[in-house]
């Protein structure tokens, strides 16, 4: 006969309950995987895991020729592909000594901050705050930019405009008109929907805060990290293209000290107006810079001197920087890539423990990040 073994519920602790956040489908917006574990509903330790898109892009340079590697590094923060393209380029034109013409600088400066916007207006327009009206607005506007950008460059998502000396080819006939068209628009457009959507998002005020000194131990940069207090942006402290050109007031460094959900989506949104206005005075001055060459003529093979240079860039999303070794041959020795996306993402244990499950998703969409940029 069984005997019966009775045993008492204030003998046993509640166990941990660990949660597996995705991988998420590879149709969705990159494979990252959450550990999570909780104690009732609170997260009391995050481990983001990452490494399912891996390409091994780094490994590839070194097979590539001077020519090719844009197309590799063009690929890995598919919102920021012109952004990805120029950072390599300004790496290998250190390496060779060009100097790329005038308009080439101003046409890059604009369609970086073009970028820039269409990178921004992707991650508001999945907000927590923005409802299905708001949504639809940013990405109508969003839209728009992409057919300027397709039609400068040919495509939609991976532009490949850039090259080793300037650009790809001048720009089409009446396309800054139709900029200044487009510029305008999205301003009318964009101011309601965002001013509904930060006031949609106060509930998640204070959620999710970060604060600098963490952003300082692990590297973050860009908006998140701008939010948090750090007034730090390349375009001003370190200025590549025509950055130091701008006039005062076109260029504002965009800054809050709360960290929080709400703060990330603020500077967000005052980031976009700070790009249009960018984009608008470089427009103005390529209308008026009519003449002169868009690129460098290479030689058929190119081949950089032997040495090294690091570049970096402000990307949409933070820091770029691109450290480039030659051994005299066509090819790359090495190409080491840093993202803004591995090191703004190492800082979620430290985002999420101690939040709640329901706080997940709006401490997730304001930790602005592409994975296909974590993984490389």
């Amino acid at each position: 006969m069984a005997r019966e073994l009775t045993v008492s519920t204030a003998d046993v602790g509640q166990p941990d309950v660990i949660l597996q956040i995705a991988p998420q489908h590879p149709a969705a917006h990159g494979a990252l995987r959450l550990a999570l574990t909780l104690e009732g509903e609170q997260i009391v330790h995050a481990v983001p895991i990452v490494g399912y898109m891996h390409r091994g892009a780094e490994k590839l340079f070194e097979a590539r020729d001077y020519r090719q590697i844009l197309v590799l590094a063009n690929r890995h923060d598919w919102l920021a592909a012109f952004s990805n393209e120029l950072g390599v380029a300004i790496a290998v034109e250190r390496m060779l000594g060009i100097d790329v013409p005038v308009r080439a600088v101003w046409a890059r400066t604009m369609l970086a901050e073009l970028n820039r916007v269409l990178s921004h207006l992707l991650f508001l327009a999945s907000a927590p705050g923005a409802d299905r009206d708001t949504t639809a607005t940013v990405f109508g506007a969003r839209e728009m930019i992409q057919a300027l950008m397709e039609e400068v460059s040919g495509g939609r998502m991976h532009f490949m405009f850039n090259q080793v000396g300037g650009l790809k080819q001048d720009l089409p006939t009446g396309w800054l008109d139709r900029a200044a068209l487009t510029i305008d628009r999205i301003r009318r457009l964009t101011v309601p929907a965002f001013l509904r959507m930060l006031e949609s998002s106060e509930p998640y005020r204070g959620i999710g805060s970060l604060d600098r000194t963490i952003c300082d131990g692990y590297g973050v940069s860009g908006p998140i990290a701008r939010a948090s207090g750090i007034d730090m942006d390349l375009r001003r402290d370190d200025p590549t293209l025509a950055y130091d050109l701008l006039p005062a007031g076109v260029l504002r460094v965009v800054t809050r000290v709360a960290g929080d959900c709400v703060a990330r989506l603020e500077c967000l949104v005052d980031q976009v107006e700070v790009s249009l206005d960018i984009a608008e005075y470089c427009r103005e001055t390529l209308a008026t810079t009519t003449s002169g060459p868009i690129n460098v003529r290479l030689p058929k093979v190119v081949k950089a001197p032997e040495g090294e240079t690091y570049a970096w860039t402000e990307n949409p999303l933070g820091i770029n920087g691109y450290y480039l070794v030659s051994r005299g041959q066509k090819t790359p020795w090495r190409l080491k890539v840093r993202t803004a996306s591995f090191a703004n993402v190492q800082v979620l244990p430290h985002l999420l423990t101690g939040a709640s499950v329901g706080d997940l998703v709006p401490i997730l969409t304001t930790l602005f990040f592409v994975v296909g940029d974590i993984d490389k």
